[in-house]
């Protein structure tokens, strides 16, 4: 199926399923690394991570009284203390925005789909059956 041509012969993407199919594609495989990268910040030792990379104190008190925050898939948060978050500050708001786009594209990609097939099979019955 080809997008449909616009004014002066510039070709409207946005009528395309394949173009919403693609962005959908595009945008999960940008979500999966980001989230890994977040979900992952800090390493196996925390602890060390914090001292030795990050210059923070390490507060375990804190890290159990929010033990929470850790394991849940988003907001990422893996924090060395109430100050410092070893997960970056775009993090979050990417795996926002590219959620978003994920859901959006695919719902574009369902509609459009369903336009292209309901005009194929209009013009299979013909000009009379179309028009009744």
């Amino acid at each position: 199926m080809r997008a449909t041509s616009g004014v002066g012969g510039r070709t409207r993407l946005w009528w395309n399923p394949g173009f919403w199919f693609g962005s959908t594609a595009l945008a999960v495989l940008l979500l999966a690394p980001i989230w890994f990268w977040g979900a992952f910040s800090g390493g196996l030792d925390v602890a060390e991570t914090c001292a030795l990379q990050a210059g923070q104190e390490y507060d375990q008190d804190y890290r159990s009284e929010h033990w929470r925050e850790t394991s849940q898939a988003f907001p990422l948060h893996n924090r060395c203390n109430a100050d410092y978050d070893l997960v970056p500050a775009w993090v979050n708001p990417t795996l926002a925005v590219l959620a978003v786009v994920v859901a959006g594209s695919l719902v574009a990609t369902l509609v459009t789909t369903t336009v292209h097939v309901r005009r194929a099979l209009a013009r299979r019955r013909g000009p009379s059956t179309a028009a009744a």
